[in-house]
């Protein structure tokens, strides 16, 4: 026997529809990217309109359903309603990341058949230099208004304003199945080329009502929201959705995403929540400490995309009144997949033991079930020490990438392997000790680099730590700590080891640490350990030789 429902298709174009009618005057404030630009201001209502009239120009232009139009662009009111307009017609709004490599954006473009590229003016000249190799784009809309527009010697150029205005304010969402296609984004978390994430209508939907859930992001009415997390990095964590989903004000940051110009927003804008990687707020609290600053409206912030230092959590909490959401996910996950919320039981514990809590990556939310296996697939115990490989499922995870790339994905229970390796403990909460290429392999036993690097970033000294496996004759691999300094500060080998002693086994504590000038990051803020390790190929460890001697002697 089947329900007596009504067949609401979850289209992604409802939620805009669903803001526009009952928060219409919410505003959505960005910083223009225009050079001239400062503020613009403009509301849902507004959004809405706009967002009809894009459509409707698509329609006109020839985009069709299953199209695939590439945004190369900041986070605006402007790109927002481009991914509104683009998926309300039937198109698919696919998210090119500026900071990989020109080759690799040509490869994604291409691969995508993208047939159309909407960018901001940051990024003509990439374009420039790249348009005779993108074999599928008919024309390129430069997200901005026609006192704006540069010269340029890109070929089919259209003014972003003047294309809107062309359109018609009677235009009618287009009418699909809410399975079709809806955003595209490619992981740079694989090897070999990137692979595509076809997100659809639902799936969006799905994961955009569970992210709002109060014990994962909780976005609210009342919430004014900074963020920072690029629209090109994953769906900007569900933000694009979640927040006109709830009626969360936004704030766009556009390019200056520095500590000065967040703090700048953050309090001219009486920002409540905010999103973005370590890297991000490491700038912002380097900026508040250096010029005794505090944070009058911000309550929660929420930090993903790599580990998150326990010191890190603990300067937002203890010394700005900031709780920290620690959350995990993937591209593959729409992204959102655990957040660090408290149970109500934990809320009491001192803070020393919340902390450790919270430094776990946390819980699932509703719609993400998770488990670990071991290498011949047998699922591990859920007590907080045994780790193993990672593997989801849901209605917002990946089933397969972006013209079979890659094969088959999933294992007999229809379970995704993250690539990462964790625990998960008694109450739920999973914690990332490494990815599974990263992990290091010492005397049979795995160390966990992610845990070396959180607590070296606790260090005063230290902007960034690394830790990666370097080949020892006895132990197969040992820890290599990497270590960048602030600006201004020194620290010696001896004293981060004895930093170290005392906070981790005596087994993981790094045989050598080797100082660099600069921790290379990949273009989501990760750290690069390919290339460490490869900077680091050539590395003899101090104690490689005293066992290659023991073990000729022996």
């Amino acid at each position: 026997m089947r329900g007596l429902m009504q067949d609401w298709p979850l289209l992604v174009h409802k939620i805009l529809d669903h803001a526009a009618t009952y928060f219409g005057d919410r505003q959505i404030v960005t910083r223009a990217v225009e050079p001239d630009g400062g503020i613009r201001r403009t509301t849902y209502a507004d959004i809405h309109r706009r967002a009809r009239k894009l459509a409707s120009a698509f329609q006109s232009f020839g985009v069709r359903l299953g199209d695939r139009v590439a945004t190369l662009a900041w986070n605006t009111e402007r790109h927002l309603e481009a991914w509104y307009g683009i998926a309300g017609v039937g198109a698919v709004y696919h998210t090119l990341n500026p900071r990989l490599f020109p080759e690799q954006i040509v490869y994604i473009a291409n691969h995508a058949e993208d047939r159309i590229i909407m960018t901001d003016l940051t990024f003509v000249p990439l374009l420039e230099k790249i348009q005779d190799h993108l074999k599928s784009v008919e024309a390129i809309i430069i997200l901005t208004d026609r006192a704006h527009m540069p010269q340029t010697s890109l070929r089919n150029v259209i003014c972003y304003e003047e294309f809107v205005a062309a359109g018609s304010d009677s235009f009618e969402w287009a009418s699909f199945d809410e399975n079709t296609a809806c955003g595209l984004c490619y992981t740079s978390g694989t090897t070999g080329n990137p692979k595509g994430v076809l997100y659809s209508h639902r799936s969006n939907v799905l994961h955009s009502l569970a992210a709002n859930q109060s014990d994962a992001l909780g976005v609210s009415n009342g919430d004014v929201i900074l963020p920072v997390v690029p629209m090109f990095h994953a769906n900007a964590w569900s933000l694009a959705f979640s927040a006109p989903m709830a009626g969360a004000a936004l704030v766009m940051p556009g390019a200056r995403l520095d500590g000065p110009s967040i703090y700048e927003l953050l309090e001219n804008e009486r920002v409540t929540m905010t999103a973005a990687v370590p890297t991000v707020w490491l700038a912002l609290l380097n900026h508040l400490e250096g010029n005794n600053l505090k944070l009058s409206t911000l309550k929660r912030v929420a930090i993903g995309g790599s580990a998150c230092p326990p010191s890190m959590i603990e300067k937002f909490e203890k010394n700005y009144g900031v709780d920290v959401s620690h959350a995990w996910g993937m591209t593959e996950l729409s992204p959102v997949g655990t957040v660090g919320t408290l149970k109500a039981e934990q809320k009491a514990l001192p803070f020393d033991e919340r902390l450790r809590i919270k430094s776990k990556q946390g819980r699932p939310m509703f719609t993400v079930e998770m488990k670990i296996l071991d290498d011949a697939g047998k699922e591990l115990p859920r007590d907080g020490k045994a780790f193993g490989h990672l593997v989801v499922r849901g209605p917002a995870i990946a089933s397969g990438y972006f013209k079979g790339d890659g094969g088959q994905v999933l294992d007999g229970e229809g379970f995704f392997d993250t690539g990462d390796v964790s625990t998960i403990d008694a109450q739920g909460f999973m914690q990332i000790t490494d990815r599974a290429k990263d992990v290091i392999k010492s005397g049979g036993e795995w160390i966990s680099s992610i845990d070396i690097e959180n607590l070296a970033v606790g260090h005063p000294a230290v902007a960034n730590a690394a830790v990666i496996g370097v080949h020892h004759p006895k132990w197969d691999e040992r820890p290599l700590l990497i270590v960048q300094k602030k600006p201004g500060h020194e620290v010696s080998r001896e004293e981060m080891l004895a930093f170290l002693d005392g906070k981790i086994a005596k087994w993981w504590m790094p045989d050598d640490v080797a100082f660099i000038d600069n921790i290379p990051l990949t273009a989501t803020g990760k750290i690069q350990k390919v290339e460490l390790r490869n900077i680091f190929k050539d590395y003899r460890l101090p104690t490689a030789g005293a066992a290659a001697a023991a073990g000729g002697a022996s």
